[in-house]
């Protein structure tokens, strides 16, 4: 309450943590105009406390997957990087970075920033049988590298199985290289995916809250727009996972492209804009 009256903005946006709950009663006590962004399909406790009281809502996903007032709601998408874009000439060059065949396809598996355990362990399991038909790369995270490179070292590795702890520069265009994505299902990953038109295989973690990665995979699915593996049935048998993967590989290329094509429809390139645009006109400023 002291800093809005101190500084007195003409608009607070917030976007759905915790923290933003005090801020966003603040505003709406002073009568500050406020405008909240929710990416996740399930709209956190934050934004449905603080719905009533916005001036406008931003969504990451379709309104119908939402219960705010349709009035001032707009769905934009979620902001993702200008490098999410497809880049045909560049997945050989790719490839050839990461010492993988150009010829053949490539499965990239990233779990998010500290990686997925369970992933990562049906994948060490099941690599012999997915080396068959394709390279790989496992994005690993850190808390379990060091446990999967010793493993690696003692099993064996192939030339064809590229283990990487994290990807500080070139996600996208390691991700533009792939012919198929295993992925959680993290909002904003899913529309980075969306933007590379990316068949992908999603593993929502079940266990995060209020289950947002459940509610976010079912909005591609609803579409048609990507495969979902449930992790319990990939814990106790690596087969589904690899039937799933199995499954986009042996698509025809105007299948995958098709696929691609329903994912794509998510894709927002202009969401950044579209966000700042409802910001500016929230505070009556003049654009």
């Amino acid at each position: 309450m002291f800093l809005l009256f101190k500084y007195r903005p003409d608009v607070v946006f917030t976007k759905g943590g915790f923290v933003c709950l005090p801020v966003g009663y603040a505003a709406a006590l002073l009568k500050i105009p406020l405008v909240i962004h929710d990416s996740d399909a399930h709209p956190g406790l934050t934004n449905r406390l603080l719905a009533p009281y916005a001036t406008a809502i931003a969504t990451g996903s379709p309104l119908k997957y939402y219960n705010y007032p349709v009035k001032k709601s707009r769905y934009v998408g979620i902001p993702v990087d200008a490098a999410f874009k497809e880049q045909p000439d560049q997945v050989a060059a790719v490839k050839q970075k990461y010492k993988l065949p150009v010829d053949a396809p490539l499965v990239v598996i990233t779990g998010g920033g500290l990686g997925a355990r369970n992933i990562n362990n049906a994948i060490m399991r099941a690599r012999n049988r997915l080396l068959k038909k394709s390279s790989i790369v496992l994005i690993s995270g850190k808390a379990q590298y060091n446990e999967l490179s010793q493993q690696l070292t003692e099993e064996g590795g192939a030339d064809n199985f590229v283990l990487l702890e994290f990807v500080s520069g070139g996600m996208a265009e390691l991700l533009n290289a792939a012919d198929a994505v295993i992925a959680r299902a993290g909002a904003t990953t899913l529309l980075e995916l969306a933007a590379l038109k990316k068949p992908s295989i999603i593993v929502p973690n079940a266990l995060l809250t209020g289950g947002h990665q459940l509610k976010n995979a079912q909005v591609y699915v609803d579409a048609q727009a990507a495969i979902v593996v449930d992790e319990a049935e990939m814990i106790s048998d690596e087969g589904v996972l690899v039937h799933a993967v199995e499954g986009v590989l042996n698509m025809s290329l105007s299948e995958r492209q098709a696929m691609g094509e329903r994912f794509y429809k998510f894709a927002r390139p202009q969401a950044a804009q579209d966000v700042a645009e409802m910001i500016i006109d929230a505070a009556k400023i003049k654009h």
